[in-house]
């Protein structure tokens, strides 16, 4: 736990970096320069990353984005994704909303359509349109008791009947150099809260600085470090267990920076790329069954799949296991079709002939059975 008041020291750093760019906040990344046409010179000017994770995005995809910052992230998705997806930017900051807000109208007519919102909000608390929390304030202010009960009652309403970001809304999860702002204590907070916006299936493309070793309570004190993306990074392991705390699955580190970013006190921090995936697979024992028999009357039921290798054997997130070259027959043993794995297999059945490349699919899977209780 650190000593500062960590959402202050970030507030008051980036308010500054919104009007004026400060390179300190960033590591060079290259991003796709077509998409780049479209977006303000200031938009540019004012991002602060360390990854682009916008390279994982796909057309007609819903999208978050945590920590939305000027909306360069949001743009480029924005494009990525058309006029069938959806973009959402959440930040907290006013400077920073208020440049992503006045940037958009140019944006959407450069591309030809407007498929952006930028809300207000904590990341880590993603029911909650801090908008909404300050118009009414504005019209109910709290001067007693009775006005606190009625600003929690509002909050409540809030949570259980008009979250900002649903439950099971989005397809992917994106953010640029963030999660790493968040105080130390909401940390796991704000993975349930990606777990729980993101759609079965749906996915989680995180940028983001990691360290080489623990950072030290002294670091974590220091607010210039904290604000700078250093003192709350997580140690590279850590932050791949964070995600397999909060029950994401197929876990991959996709990309680390191979030079330090910066090196404070002999630690070495850099920048990394994890893709995290909910589960899309049943694990109640009825709803496993309905789904079963349901892909069991698919043709897709006939598929076989063989674990291409170079490992012998080789375990999911979920306890499967895999045999190199083994062919695995039972309905169960699809698992190994879904998208965050398949192309670590060869199918053959169904509409193929031959050996081919796997196919993604979502498909019930259970913990027993081929592949995973040695029934190959």
């Amino acid at each position: 736990m650190s000593s500062i008041d960590t959402e202050k020291v970030v507030r008051d750093r980036y308010s500054d970096a919104a009007n004026a760019r400060t390179p300190s906040l960033c590591c060079p990344i290259e991003y796709n320069t077509e998409y780049l046409k479209a977006i303000p010179k200031e938009i540019i000017e004012r991002d602060y990353g360390c990854g682009d994770p916008s390279r994982h995005v796909r057309a007609g995809e819903t999208v978050l984005d945590l920590g939305s910052g000027g909306g360069k992230i949001c743009f480029i998705a924005a494009q990525v994704v058309g006029a069938a997806g959806k973009v959402i930017g959440v930040d907290l900051n006013d400077e920073m909303l208020d440049l992503a807000r006045r940037s958009q109208p140019a944006v959407a007519k450069a591309i030809g359509f407007d498929n952006v919102s930028f809300r207000k909000g904590k990341i880590q608390d993603l029911a909650v349109d801090r908008d909404e929390i300050e118009q009414h304030l504005a019209d109910n202010p709290v001067t007693d008791e009775l006005g606190l009960r009625q600003l929690e009652q509002f909050l409540d309403a809030i949570r259980k009947e008009r979250p900002m970001i649903a439950d099971e809304s989005v397809d992917v999860v994106v953010s640029n150099c963030v999660l790493n702002l968040v105080d130390a204590d909401e940390k796991e907070l704000l993975f349930d809260e990606i777990l729980r916006v993101l759609r079965p299936g749906g996915r989680a493309v995180i940028s983001d600085i990691v360290a080489d070793e623990p950072v030290p309570e002294s670091m974590q004190a220091d607010p210039e470090l904290w604000s700078g993306c250093i003192s709350g990074a997580f140690e590279r392991s850590a932050f791949m267990d964070a995600f397999e705390q909060a029950g994401f699955v197929d876990v991959r580190l996709e990309e680390l920076q191979s030079e330090p970013w910066q090196t404070v006190d002999g630690i070495a921090f850099r920048s990394a790329t994890v893709i995290a995936y909910r589960p899309s697979l049943a694990t109640d024992g009825e709803e496993l069954m309905e789904q079963t028999q349901e892909f069991l009357q698919t043709p897709a039921a006939s598929i076989q799949s063989v674990y291409r290798g170079p490992f012998k054997h080789v375990v999911d997130d979920e306890g499967r296991m895999y045999t190199r070259g083994e062919t695995c027959t039972d309905a169960l043993s699809h698992a190994a079709q879904r998208e965050a794995i398949a192309d670590q297999f060869v199918t053959y059945g169904a509409d193929t002939d031959d050996l081919s490349v796997a196919r993604p699919m979502t498909l019930p899977v259970s913990g027993e059975g081929c592949c995973g209780g040695g029934n190959c």
